[in-house]
């Protein structure tokens, strides 16, 4: 079996990059031979001229169907797995697909198919206007995306790709990743029958529940929870992700101290931090590995539903709890559709003094700590782990 694999990097590294990376690994695992189509992004956006390529080609993109068309040539792949199309390949591409006859499953990391912006957000809070319109002008209307050439640039190849129904014709599985995510897509017209949630993997965990990739000794890790020096948040430092509901948590539990790993999206939001509260940058490896570790719990506080955070599954590795918002897949993931299997906590989204209260109580209770961060832990074993995931895989495959 032959499967190629199309992905149109960001700007910046994201969580899909690096999900797209241990796919690869998952269908060389089960015996596939595997090529990948990639596109990048980074860098693009710098310039007018180059704002201007991406705002065409997110609509068209002569090159990336080109490059689509030649690999299926070259390569006469069995299945194609697409993760992100924009702008540089564009929906466009599938069509290639679809006259060469070969399947094609989209991995559905966001709500772009349904959203614009593909995150369901504006003013701060969720908003699923395009959805309930079943058209795109809100994000132009409401400037979604804080500049009116990019608001117009994502509503126009949105509009595009549902008019000329690229999805719709080409695409034959949708995998999402939670059942939140599917419902939205099924909710946004896509046949249930063509839908089904595979979640993201935890390629750290062995089926042993050991951790392959670091080394870390997992046996203790109930008692290394109770230990725990910092609430800990892993991920990009930005508006959507809720980072001034973590700061204004930690300005409220001045005793209690915070660590942030991840870049800064945005300066402004880390201005002026708390005193308790210390950025330690990007982390990866076994510097990230430590971070977990030397955290009591970690945090969540985005102010979109997220699709699958892989910070999660990271902290359950660890042996970590998380907080988290009560919306979206955070639900879902964090509870576990069972109180008596929870992970974590949940507060009411945006907010900060929920959280704050949330952050307290389970920094004050060791016990409860080391029960989540047991739960966290197997849940990543028994629903998370590559081999579980490589399974659902190999089925769909």
């Amino acid at each position: 079996m032959r499967v190629l694999l199309v992905h149109n990097e960001y700007g910046k590294r994201s969580g899909e990059e690096a999900v797209v990376e241990l796919m690869e690994g998952m269908f060389r695992d089960i015996g596939c031979e595997v090529s990948q189509l990639r596109m990048s992004t980074a860098g693009v956006r710098d310039s007018l001229g180059g704002k201007v390529r991406a705002f065409v080609s997110g609509i068209y993109c002569p090159s990336g169907v080109r490059a689509m068309r030649e690999a299926l040539v070259r390569f006469r792949p069995d299945v194609v797995n697409v993760h992100n199309l924009y702008p540089f390949i564009s929906p466009a591409a599938l069509r290639e697909c679809r006259k060469a006859g070969v399947k094609v499953i989209m991995t559905v990391h966001n709500y772009r198919l349904a959203c614009p912006t593909g995150l369901f957000m504006r003013d701060g809070g969720p908003c699923e206007l395009c959805l309930e319109r079943g058209d795109e002008w809100g994000c132009v209307r409401y400037n979604c995306e804080g500049s009116r050439l990019k608001s117009v640039a994502y509503a126009a190849r949105n509009m595009v790709a549902r008019l000329k129904r690229h999805y719709l014709d080409c695409v034959d599985i949708f995998a999402c990743i939670t059942e939140f995510q599917r419902r939205k897509l099924v909710e946004a017209g896509v046949p249930e029958e063509r839908t089904l949630v595979i979640p993201n993997a935890c390629g750290d965990i062995g089926a042993d529940g050991g951790n392959k990739a670091s080394g870390a000794d997992m046996t203790n890790k109930a008692d290394r929870a109770s230990l725990g020096r910092y609430v800990g948040y892993v991920g990009r430092l930005s508006a959507e992700k809720g980072i001034d509901l973590i700061l204004e948590a930690a300005q409220r539990n001045p005793d209690i101290p915070f660590r942030l790993a991840g870049a800064v999206a945005d300066e402004a939001l880390v201005a002026d931090l708390p005193a308790n509260v210390e950025l330690v940058g990007f982390v990866s490896g076994k510097a990230l590995d430590d971070f977990y570790a030397g955290a009591r719990f970690m945090v969540m506080a985005s102010r979109w539903y997220e699709g699958f955070p892989m910070s999660i599954l990271e902290s359950g590795a660890h042996g970590r709890g998380v907080i988290g918002p009560r919306h979206g897949g955070f639900v879902e993931v964090i509870s576990q559709g069972d109180d008596a299997r929870r992970i974590g906590e949940l507060f009411t989204p945006g907010d900060a003094g929920e959280l704050s209260a949330a952050v307290r109580g389970l920094w004050d209770d060791p016990v409860r700590c080391d029960l989540l961060g047991e739960r966290a832990f197997n849940a990543v074993c028994e629903r998370y782990s590559l081999e579980v995931v490589r399974d659902m895989w190999r089925k769909i495959i």
